[in-house]
């Protein structure tokens, strides 16, 4: 198993057990020698944190660009996915437990340098990596590696997140990064700590420094789990929010839950209540707001904010009907869209 020394993290100073603090996400880890932080992967050897499982992936996947999601950037396009294992999130509706709680030995992993990564996606006709399956926070080191390569040769870089990090970390790593799409699990507090182990005002300063201080394509998922961030006035809340932050442009997606990891006995998410969600977004004045992990081409159509013509027609994650060239509606309206 590969290994890099970590960047992010110091000593602590008078600990007799050469422990060190990680600093990478606001967890901040106290890690014993010979310990791994909550993550799995990053661990003290003998007083330096180390990054576990660099060039070592769980596997690879061709992607439609529209299942990170992001429908504003790069639309139609195809898209290398790949992840490593655990997570700096405890998540116990995690969908994709079995990579983001698996330790990097109870994995079947690839190994890969920056270099051959960006070949596959060269080879595969992708215009953009996604870092994503586990969070691509907890393996920043070999994200920047992989993204200066992608960089030289045209590749755009995207990060699939939760947007758990550091403003000491995120202003190393997003430099190199062209888009992320960032899950806003819930807007309670509550919520982050008791499902997540995390917590919900670090995650709404990364994306309001995304949105505000960088030059980085923002989307925004909120998946909705019943009786746990299905309220209306909720979501009331969290749109507010955005609108006061981010501004009405910054495209919105409320996805279905299915049952998972330790929550299969929630039921799964109604449609019905993913079209409340985006109607009342819609209403309080988002312009872009879809649906997703249910069949929905109305709530998951590109609408003009100004004329409603429909610009972007999915089926799915397929376009299936193309009415915008550039990024001009017929009438005149912009329309925020990075295109290939």
């Amino acid at each position: 198993m590969a290994t890099v020394l970590a960047k992010w993290w110091e000593p602590i100073e008078g600990s007799k057990k050469n422990k060190v603090l990680c600093t990478l996400c606001p967890r901040y880890c106290k890690i014993g020698d010979g310990q791994a932080g909550f993550c799995y992967i990053r661990r003290n050897r003998g007083g330096k944190l180390y990054q576990d499982g660099y060039g070592t992936s769980t596997g690879f996947a061709v992607d439609p660009i529209e299942k990170k999601p992001l429908n504003h950037f790069l639309p139609g396009s195809p898209v290398l996915s790949f992840g490593t294992a655990g997570c700096n999130l405890g998540c116990r509706f995690c969908q994709n437990w079995d990579i983001s709680k698996a330790k990097l030995d109870e994995v079947r992993s690839l190994e890969m340098t920056a270099e051959g990564v960006v070949k596959l996606a060269m080879d595969k006709n992708c215009p953009s990596i996604a870092y994503t399956y586990n969070d691509p926070t907890i393996w920043g080191e070999w994200v920047m590696d992989i993204a200066r390569v992608a960089r030289e040769v045209g590749i755009k870089n995207v990060m699939v997140t939760a947007g758990y990090i550091t403003p000491e970390a995120r202003e190393e790593i997003y430099p190199l990064i062209d888009a992320a799409n960032v899950d806003l699990k819930a807007f309670t507090d509550t919520f982050y700590h008791k499902l997540t182990f995390s917590h919900l005002a670090e995650v709404l300063d990364t994306i309001s420094w995304l949105v505000n201080e960088t030059d980085v394509w923002t989307e925004i998922t909120n998946l909705i789990i019943p009786g746990h961030n299905d309220s209306m006035n909720e979501i009331n809340e969290m749109v507010d929010w955005i609108l006061e932050n981010v501004g009405d442009e910054v495209p919105t997606h409320f996805t279905a839950f299915h049952p998972d990891f330790k929550m299969i006995d929630t039921p799964p998410t109604p449609p019905e209540t993913l079209t409340k969600a985006r109607n009342l977004a819609m209403r309080k004045g988002l312009k872009y707001v879809y649906v997703g992990n249910v069949h929905d081409i109305t709530g998951q159509t590109t609408y003009c904010p100004n004329c409603n013509k429909s610009l972007i027609v999915r089926n799915w994650h397929s376009i299936i009907n193309l009415g915008i060239v550039g990024d001009k509606c017929d009438c005149g309206q912009t329309i925020p869209i990075i295109w290939n």
